[in-house]
């Protein structure tokens, strides 16, 4: 979330009583109704006349709250709805490419215990999370941050919580190399698995058509990117900013307009709600982590405990939060959001509508798409798994 310097600039001021926010949306549709036609006078004459043509009662269509329709256009114009898949022009996602990315992504063989695939930690039928504070890695070893979701991450500045990564395909390289996480001791070791195994050959050739030597670390890479950049969960609010007033309910809409009216889309902000800045843990007031952050990467003092504004999107799927997964629930996520990022004490209620809203940003996973493939078969010169 984002700051306000005086509680006042940047956020309008509804009227209200007590200290709550009162949400300025009139409730439900303004019915204008039509009035049924009249007969002409010969059927009014000849009233049993078997003939007689009597027009139907017609009612005009509701009009729209202007508050609702102001609230959903200005949402369109701060968050933007999600697009369908987000393209590298370096990196074509041909179906061939794709069909191997989604294999490599569910393999476990790429793994030093043959155990961990990428769907271990980034689930993608839990809306690509593991739910745990951290991931277990090779010999249930634990890294010190939370495994983000996989799902709209290709719409980010960068990946991983320091940005340590440019784009989803660099990031695909990281965690197999990892010690903590899937062990395998160089990319030559990667390489020499997806060699051995006969069906590989197949599915890189047709996914990198006249390369040489297809099969290479980068290719890997790439069509693990290439995958998961069509991971897209469109969901309730981009009904709602496509002009369907009634997708959300009227608390959701309440707490969008809390969202936005408290400073949070200062920093969550466009079609991921995040993802697309950097900013310290404790903008206004210090929150204590011992994570370094993004320092860690830029060796900048200035960088520290900074990192990159996560998405929201199906956050009331992916907890437990922040970059240590050490907060449990949204309702206390936003009571610190707001006092440490925006410098306010939000209200109870305030934080009942805002954490509803988030709610609604869960979104729709395409079960097709992400469906595990039938994997090649091992060769004979496959290695086996290595537990130590």
């Amino acid at each position: 979330m984002g700051r306000i310097e005086s509680g006042n600039r940047g956020r309008t001021r509804l009227q209200g009583t007590g200290r709550t926010l009162a949400c300025g949306l009139l409730l439900g549709w303004l019915v204008a109704s039509g009035c049924s036609s009249e007969k002409s006078d010969e059927t009014a004459s000849t009233p049993s006349a078997p003939d007689a043509a009597v027009a139907p009662a017609e009612t005009a269509a509701p009009a729209a709250d202007p508050a609702i329709v102001a609230l959903a256009e200005k949402a369109k114009a701060i968050l933007q709805p999600l697009p369908t898949s987000v393209p590298n022009p370096a990196n074509e996602a041909t179906p061939a490419k794709i069909d191997l990315g989604r294999m490599l992504y569910y393999d476990t063989r790429f793994s030093k215990s043959q155990e961990i695939s990428c769907n271990s930690c980034h689930m993608l039928d839990a809306y690509g999370v593991d739910n745990e504070p951290t991931s277990p890695g090779h010999k249930g070893a634990r890294g010190d941050r939370n495994s983000p979701t996989v799902y709209n991450a290709a719409l980010h500045i960068a990946q991983f919580w320091d940005g340590r990564a440019a784009d989803v395909e660099a990031q695909a390289k990281g965690p197999i190399l990892n010690p903590v996480e899937m062990a395998m001791g160089s990319d030559v070791e990667v390489v020499d698995i997806l060699k051995s195994i006969p069906g590989y050959a197949t599915a890189f050739a047709a996914a990198f058509p006249g390369e040489a030597d297809p099969i290479s670390y980068d290719n890997m890479a790439r069509a693990i990117g290439a995958f998961e950049r069509n991971l897209m969960t469109p969901g309730r609010l981009d009904a709602f900013m496509g002009g369907e007033l009634d997708a959300l309910t009227e608390q959701e809409r309440r707490g969008l307009d809390t969202f936005f009216n408290t400073g949070c889309n200062s920093c969550h902000n466009g079609p991921a709600l995040g993802g697309q800045m950097y900013r310290k843990l404790g903008f206004v007031f210090a929150y204590e982590t011992k994570d370094v952050g993004r320092e860690k990467v830029t060796s900048d003092p200035a960088d520290r405990h900074v990192f990159k504004v996560p998405s929201l999107r199906n956050v009331a799927k992916t907890g437990p939060y922040f970059h240590d997964g050490s907060i449990a629930t949204l309702d206390e996520v936003v009571r610190l959001m707001g006092y440490h990022q925006v410098g306010l004490t939000l209200e109870p209620a305030q934080i009942a509508d805002i954490v509803a809203f988030l709610g609604a940003l869960t979104g729709e996973v395409d079960a097709a798409y992400i469906a595990k493939p039938t994997l090649p078969e091992s060769g004979p010169n496959t290695p086996k798994p290595d537990p130590s």
